[in-house]
């Protein structure tokens, strides 16, 4: 395939159910196309060249230095907007977006018009796998205002062929609404989103339950949680819809590129044919066997970007490999699992808890409402878990509830929590990304 061939229809039809040999293959002969792009017209990486040039295999790019979001971060500071690592002429760039910025700076991200189609056509695999397709008409509630979550994963949307209706965040009461008057059969939202609609359900139409509303599939990303199995049965049981992890991605690579099926909980790594996957050691970076069963930090590279692409970039996810072989729909693309992040790992006494642990043992306990925070107010290291949880009714006083869960969280994940009890609505909701650890230090 010739080099503009690559760069402009980067994408291969069903590259989700080819060999892996195929893949492979694929995989070295875009890799000889985007080394030459990098090479060129990236200013960034050329500064990376002096210590160590790129490799034309693959397999050897375990000696180039990785990337992380302080370099990109930094880039772009000393040369706005876009940084040194933009690889594309200005006229190029069809389209600009901003991460969400939870973990720092907003980062600006540029698209051309193949970098937008590629990430729609990924995306849209993702979506197909869990479920979502012609017939369906889908509400998708993510913030539109530059975040790459709204209108980026919104054409992933149509790119299923499902009907897809635009309505963002705020007015959850219109959009109670909405969902009845046009007959909606899929959400797209947090998980953390849905319960924002209950509370709206109760205060405004107390007649009316979750589970009216008539919705079919349930598609979300963005958060942790759905792999605790008891959070996944609550939104189940409460709303009756089919729930899927369905938007797994990362805004600097690529905005969604896995998804669940209706087979397995675990996600299908569905964009090999434009993106290089690695493993490495979270704390030492040392490369990691990239084979069934290992955990380690998801590093990747771009076989097919023209605006912005990055080279064994550390995504600050921590995954682990579940399955390598043919899944039970066809797809031949890995399987893994999201355990945590880096950035918000929090070490207790050499234990280390992500805030999916934590959710696990909160969700077991029917009196909390589901909204909970780790406050940090001093650098590590850590001899217990500052937590707090909110109340779903107010409790009787005195109540043994604190003790109970702090002994659970003991008992299951080995780590000594102080937990306070807040009032029931006392904890900011959002209808975005929720911020679980703060860091005021």
């Amino acid at each position: 395939m010739k080099r503009d061939a690559i760069l402009n229809n980067p994408a291969i039809p069903g590259a989700e159910f080819l060999p892996l040999e195929e893949i492979r293959r694929i995989q070295q002969q875009r890799w000889m196309v985007q080394r030459e792009h990098v090479a060129n017209r990236s200013k960034f990486y050329r500064a990376k060249f002096a210590s160590a040039s790129l490799p034309r295999s693959l397999e050897a790019l375990e000696g180039f230095p990785l990337t992380d979001k302080a370099m990109l971060r930094e880039s772009q500071r000393q040369h706005p907007p876009f940084g040194e690592y933009i690889a594309a002429d200005p006229r190029d760039i069809c389209r600009v977006h901003r991460t969400s910025g939870t973990t720092g700076v907003a980062m600006n991200l540029a698209l051309s018009a193949a970098d937008a189609a590629l990430t729609a056509t990924v995306g849209g695999r993702a979506q197909t796998a869990s479920g979502l397709g012609a017939g369906h008409r889908v509400v998708h509630c993510l913030n539109y205002q530059l975040w790459m979550g709204g209108f980026t994963d919104h054409t992933a949307l149509e790119a299923t062929g499902a009907t897809v209706i635009p309505y963002g965040v705020g007015g959850t009461r219109g959009l109670i609404q909405l969902i009845q008057e046009l007959g909606v059969t899929a959400i797209s939202c947090t998980p953390s989103f849905p319960a924002v609609l209950e509370k709206t359900l109760k205060q405004a139409f107390p007649n009316l339950k979750p589970r009216d509303l008539g919705l079919k599939l349930g598609l979300f990303g963005g958060e942790a949680g759905l792999d605790e199995p008891s959070f996944r049965q609550r939104l189940e049981q409460t709303w009756g819809f089919k729930v899927r992890n369905s938007n797994y991605g990362v805004t600097d690579v690529l905005c969604n590129f896995a998804g669940q099926s209706e087979f397995s909980n675990d996600l299908h790594l569905v964009c090999l044919d434009v993106l290089y996957p690695e493993l490495v050691d979270p704390d030492s970076g040392d490369s990691k066997p990239w084979r069934e069963g290992e955990h380690g930090e998801l590093v990747l590279t771009h076989l097919a970007k023209q605006c912005q692409p990055l080279v064994r970039f550390r995504t600050g996810d921590i995954i682990q490999l579940t399955k390598m072989d043919t899944a039970a729909c066809g797809r031949t693309a890995p399987r893994f699992r999201v355990t945590g992040r880096a950035d918000d790992m929090v070490v207790v006494r050499g234990l280390n808890l992500f805030p999916a642990m934590i959710q696990g043992v909160l969700h077991k306990f029917p009196e909390l409402s589901g909204e909970w925070r780790i406050t940090l107010n001093h650098p590590p290291p850590y001899d217990f878990l500052p937590l707090e949880a909110e109340l779903d009714v107010p409790l009787e006083q005195p109540s043994p509830l604190t003790t109970v869960i702090e002994q659970e969280f003991k008992r299951i994940l080995g780590a000594t929590a102080r937990l306070t009890l807040l009032p029931p609505s006392s904890l900011p909701r959002t209808e975005g990304k929720s911020k679980r650890v703060y860091r005021n230090y």
